[in-house]
């Protein structure tokens, strides 16, 4: 990403609408706006007093609690979406989501996508017959630690990627419960992030088997990739608040990555030698030594407020500009929801010791229980 813009800057700027106004979006997208090229029109929300609280705050005309009167008055050329759940845990952003396809906008949909795999087959035939973008939040992929891991372990210098361990804070209900999406509303909300980063770093998982603990409901999973290499996400709940929340380590050929927090990036290059009961010291030449980036943290810059390096204002000009440039996204895609809704689903489904070929509905999808 090269320097940033901010928002007056900007000679053109897309007619946008917001649905949703809510805590989260008060922190980390409508501030995100003062950076991309964005004229926000309107706020609605069902409480359309805190919809007007939001319009004097963040600078749009109008306020309206009902968003089918909203895009009939306002047409905007985009919506960013960012709401809850119904009572039944179906995502609300959803079906919002295909009224304002269907009223001609480009949709920015905050994650989840969709409660089924079969929903974002639904956003996906309505984007084409709209000929509009939708593009969800996948913020860890818009990450400048996460993009710049994707460029290290695409380098010829590390080698062929064998394997990814992700760990990252979440629990999953006992697999009785999980056919209940009001049980599945934690574990819906937050699959994105490592489920994210698992197909932006690998690519497809085509083998997938997991065990649970009743304890605190956390879970490991084996992990076998289109690519040929393997991996684990360890969904670690039950850990202390104040720990570090999580971690990444891809491993090449003499190689690896390790991100930690989001923000820790160590590169451990090849070439280095310790000869076991011979080497002296510890301190490799230079050309082999581990790289690492992380921020400083004492300068009022962009790149240490969190809507930079937590990957929400990348994303959201990443979406900004495939309208402007009329290019579809190349990250946070349908295609990016429907290989996480994959795996949601292999977790809500399959039993604990089960491993199963991915997709699941492929015809040589098939169960190999083993000794379970």
């Amino acid at each position: 990403m090269g320097d940033i813009t901010y928002q007056f800057e900007y000679a053109e700027r897309i007619p946008c609408a917001f649905i949703g106004a809510g805590g989260h979006s008060y922190r980390n997208v409508y501030p995100s706006f003062q950076y991309a090229p964005v004229e926000l029109l309107a706020v609605c929300d069902l409480d359309v007093a805190r919809a007007r609280e939001y319009t004097r705050k963040f600078g749009a005309a109008r306020a309206y609690a009902d968003h089918h009167e909203m895009l009939e008055r306002e047409r905007p050329a985009a919506v960013f979406i960012v709401t809850g759940y119904d009572d039944d845990g179906r995502v609300q952003a959803t079906r919002l989501a295909l009224d304002c396809l269907a009223a001609g906008a480009h949709v920015w949909m905050e994650k989840p996508t969709a409660a089924s795999l079969e929903e974002v087959h639904r956003l996906r035939a309505a984007s084409a017959t709209a000929d509009r973008f939708v593009m969800t939040g996948l913020k860890k992929v818009f990450t400048p630690a996460m993009e710049k891991t994707k460029a290290i372990i695409s380098s010829p210098e590390f080698g062929a990627v064998s394997s990814i361990a992700v760990r990252y804070p979440q629990s999953l209900p006992p697999p009785e419960r999980r056919h209940d999406l009001r049980e599945m509303r934690g574990f819906l909300d937050h699959i994105y992030h490592p489920a994210a980063i698992l197909s932006y770093l690998m690519g497809p998982v085509s083998r997938f088997s997991h065990e649970w603990e009743p304890v605190g409901g956390g879970s490991t999973a084996s992990l076998r990739f289109a690519s040929g290499a393997v991996g684990t996400l360890h969904l670690a709940a039950g850990g202390a608040a104040t720990s570090p929340l999580e971690r990444v380590e891809v491993i090449g050929e003499g190689a690896n990555v390790v991100v930690d927090n989001s923000v820790r990036l160590t590169y451990y290059r090849r070439g280095g030698r310790l000869p076991y009961g011979r080497a002296p010291s510890y301190v490799v030449d230079d050309e082999y030594a581990a790289l690492t980036w992380e921020p400083e943290f004492s300068l009022g810059q962009l790149y240490n407020k969190n809507l930079f390096y937590l990957g929400y204002v990348p994303e959201i000009l990443h979406f900004c500009e495939s309208i402007l440039t009329k290019t579809p996204p190349a990250k946070g895609t349908l295609e990016d929801a429907g290989a996480i809704m994959e795996l949601f689903e292999a977790y809500q489904s399959i039993p604990p010791g089960t491993v199963v070929e991915l997709p699941l509905d492929r015809p040589h999808s098939r169960r190999m229980d083993g000794d379970h």
